[in-house]
Protein backbone atom coordinates (compact mmCIF):
# COMPACT_ATOMS: atom_id res chain seq x y z
CA UNK A 1 0.00 0.00 0.00
CA UNK A 2 1.72 3.09 -1.25
CA UNK A 3 -0.77 6.36 0.08
CA UNK A 4 0.24 9.59 0.15
CA UNK A 5 -2.38 11.95 1.28
CA UNK A 6 -6.03 11.72 2.75
CA UNK A 7 -8.65 14.00 1.00
CA UNK A 8 -11.11 14.85 2.78
CA UNK A 9 -14.82 15.24 0.58
CA UNK A 10 -14.03 19.61 0.31
CA UNK A 11 -10.55 18.74 -0.70
CA UNK A 12 -11.94 17.74 -4.11
CA UNK A 13 -15.27 19.44 -4.38
CA UNK A 14 -14.13 22.74 -3.56
CA UNK A 15 -11.14 23.06 -6.02
CA UNK A 16 -13.81 21.68 -8.70
CA UNK A 17 -15.91 24.14 -7.29
CA UNK A 18 -13.54 27.08 -8.45
CA UNK A 19 -11.45 25.22 -10.84
CA UNK A 20 -13.63 23.09 -13.46
CA UNK A 21 -12.50 20.08 -14.72
CA UNK A 22 -13.49 21.35 -18.39
CA UNK A 23 -11.65 24.73 -17.90
CA UNK A 24 -8.73 22.98 -15.76
CA UNK A 25 -8.00 19.97 -17.47
CA UNK A 26 -4.55 19.22 -17.42
CA UNK A 27 -4.90 20.19 -13.76
CA UNK A 28 -7.39 16.92 -13.41
CA UNK A 29 -5.70 15.18 -15.37
CA UNK A 30 -3.16 14.99 -13.00
CA UNK A 31 -4.87 14.61 -10.27
CA UNK A 32 -6.36 11.76 -12.30
CA UNK A 33 -3.55 10.15 -11.42
CA UNK A 34 -3.24 10.26 -8.27
CA UNK A 35 -7.04 8.32 -8.02
CA UNK A 36 -5.32 6.15 -10.06
CA UNK A 37 -2.37 5.39 -8.96
CA UNK A 38 -4.07 4.34 -5.04
CA UNK A 39 -2.02 7.20 -3.73
CA UNK A 40 -5.28 8.66 -2.01
CA UNK A 41 -6.85 6.99 1.15
CA UNK A 42 -10.47 7.75 2.52
CA UNK A 43 -12.46 6.30 4.71
CA UNK A 44 -16.12 4.85 4.20
CA UNK A 45 -17.88 7.60 5.56
CA UNK A 46 -16.06 9.86 3.39
CA UNK A 47 -16.08 7.77 0.33
CA UNK A 48 -19.83 8.23 0.42
CA UNK A 49 -19.69 11.90 0.54
CA UNK A 50 -17.49 11.72 -2.07
CA UNK A 51 -19.63 9.64 -4.47
CA UNK A 52 -21.94 12.81 -4.99
CA UNK A 53 -19.16 14.57 -6.53
CA UNK A 54 -20.06 14.73 -10.30
CA UNK A 55 -18.07 15.08 -13.73
CA UNK A 56 -15.36 12.63 -14.79
CA UNK A 57 -13.73 13.11 -11.38
CA UNK A 58 -16.62 12.06 -9.76
CA UNK A 59 -17.15 9.06 -11.40
CA UNK A 60 -12.96 8.51 -11.59
CA UNK A 61 -13.84 7.92 -7.34
CA UNK A 62 -16.58 6.12 -7.80
CA UNK A 63 -15.23 3.48 -10.36
CA UNK A 64 -11.51 3.83 -7.82
CA UNK A 65 -13.64 3.20 -4.14
CA UNK A 66 -11.78 -0.26 -3.89
CA UNK A 67 -8.21 1.48 -3.73
CA UNK A 68 -9.47 4.60 -1.96
CA UNK A 69 -11.39 3.20 0.58
CA UNK A 70 -9.55 1.92 3.34
CA UNK A 71 -11.81 -1.02 4.92
CA UNK A 72 -11.87 -2.39 8.32
CA UNK A 73 -10.41 -5.76 8.74
CA UNK A 74 -8.10 -5.26 5.58
CA UNK A 75 -4.91 -6.92 6.10
CA UNK A 76 -2.82 -4.63 4.42
CA UNK A 77 -2.84 -1.60 6.90
CA UNK A 78 -3.38 -0.87 10.52
CA UNK A 79 -6.95 -0.71 11.08
CA UNK A 80 -6.66 -1.99 14.57
CA UNK A 81 -5.15 1.44 15.05
CA UNK A 82 -7.21 3.46 13.39
CA UNK A 83 -10.24 1.82 15.62
CA UNK A 84 -8.01 3.20 18.60
CA UNK A 85 -7.33 6.59 17.16
CA UNK A 86 -10.94 6.72 16.72
CA UNK A 87 -12.29 5.98 19.63
CA UNK A 88 -9.53 8.09 21.71
CA UNK A 89 -10.40 11.31 19.11
CA UNK A 90 -14.29 11.06 19.68
CA UNK A 91 -13.53 11.36 23.58
CA UNK A 92 -11.06 13.49 23.08
CA UNK A 93 -12.99 15.97 21.02
CA UNK A 94 -16.40 15.33 21.90
CA UNK A 95 -17.41 18.82 23.12
CA UNK A 96 -16.42 19.79 19.42
CA UNK A 97 -17.77 17.57 17.66
CA UNK A 98 -21.61 18.94 15.31
CA UNK A 99 -23.21 15.41 16.18
CA UNK A 100 -22.84 15.79 19.84
CA UNK A 101 -23.25 19.92 20.10
CA UNK A 102 -26.27 20.00 18.18
CA UNK A 103 -24.81 20.99 15.19
CA UNK A 104 -22.98 24.42 15.00
CA UNK A 105 -21.12 25.97 12.02
CA UNK A 106 -17.97 25.88 13.47
CA UNK A 107 -17.29 22.79 14.83
CA UNK A 108 -16.15 19.33 12.91
CA UNK A 109 -18.31 16.44 11.97
CA UNK A 110 -17.93 12.40 12.75
CA UNK A 111 -16.87 11.91 9.24
CA UNK A 112 -14.41 14.41 9.40
CA UNK A 113 -12.93 12.77 12.68
CA UNK A 114 -12.55 9.19 10.65
CA UNK A 115 -10.51 11.06 7.84
CA UNK A 116 -8.23 12.68 10.59
CA UNK A 117 -8.03 9.55 12.43
CA UNK A 118 -7.19 7.20 9.72
CA UNK A 119 -4.17 10.24 8.23
CA UNK A 120 -3.04 9.57 12.18
CA UNK A 121 -2.81 6.17 11.99
CA UNK A 122 -1.04 6.06 8.32
CA UNK A 123 1.27 9.15 9.21
CA UNK A 124 -0.05 11.18 6.44
CA UNK A 125 -1.36 14.41 6.19
CA UNK A 126 -5.18 15.60 5.51
CA UNK A 127 -5.86 17.48 2.08
CA UNK A 128 -9.12 19.11 2.87
CA UNK A 129 -10.41 23.08 2.15
CA UNK A 130 -11.21 24.05 5.61
CA UNK A 131 -9.94 27.19 7.25
CA UNK A 132 -9.13 26.80 11.05
CA UNK A 133 -11.53 28.09 13.56
CA UNK A 134 -9.23 30.97 15.31
CA UNK A 135 -8.36 30.48 18.62
CA UNK A 136 -10.63 32.09 21.32
CA UNK A 137 -10.42 29.96 24.45
CA UNK A 138 -13.84 28.32 23.62
CA UNK A 139 -12.62 24.79 23.02
CA UNK A 140 -16.09 23.59 21.41
CA UNK A 141 -15.37 25.65 18.13
CA UNK A 142 -12.93 23.48 16.13
CA UNK A 143 -12.71 22.60 12.25
CA UNK A 144 -10.71 19.78 10.51
CA UNK A 145 -7.26 21.97 10.95
CA UNK A 146 -7.49 22.90 14.56
CA UNK A 147 -7.85 18.73 15.14
CA UNK A 148 -5.39 18.04 12.71
CA UNK A 149 -3.21 20.50 14.80
CA UNK A 150 -4.49 18.85 18.37
CA UNK A 151 -3.58 15.71 17.34
CA UNK A 152 -0.32 16.24 15.24
CA UNK A 153 -1.34 15.70 12.05
CA UNK A 154 -0.42 17.79 9.00
CA UNK A 155 -3.10 19.68 7.24
CA UNK A 156 -2.55 20.86 3.77
CA UNK A 157 -5.12 22.88 1.23
CA UNK A 158 -5.37 21.57 -2.42
CA UNK A 159 -2.87 24.08 -3.52
CA UNK A 160 -0.62 22.99 -0.50
CA UNK A 161 -1.01 19.66 -1.98
CA UNK A 162 -0.61 20.42 -5.18
CA UNK A 163 2.97 22.28 -4.52
CA UNK A 164 4.10 19.25 -2.63
CA UNK A 165 3.61 17.18 -5.79
CA UNK A 166 5.26 20.18 -7.31
CA UNK A 167 2.39 20.71 -9.92
CA UNK A 168 1.56 23.45 -10.84
CA UNK A 169 -0.51 24.46 -14.48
Amino acid sequence: MVKRYCFDTSGISNPLETMPEDIHKSLWAHFSAFVLDSYIAVTQEIFDEMCHVTGDIGGLINQCKSTMVLELGQPDWDWQGYILHSKRMLTDHRTCISEYTGGSAKTICLNDMTIIALAKTLGLPVVSMENPVKETGQTSKRKIPNICLAEGVEHLTFSDFLRREKLSF
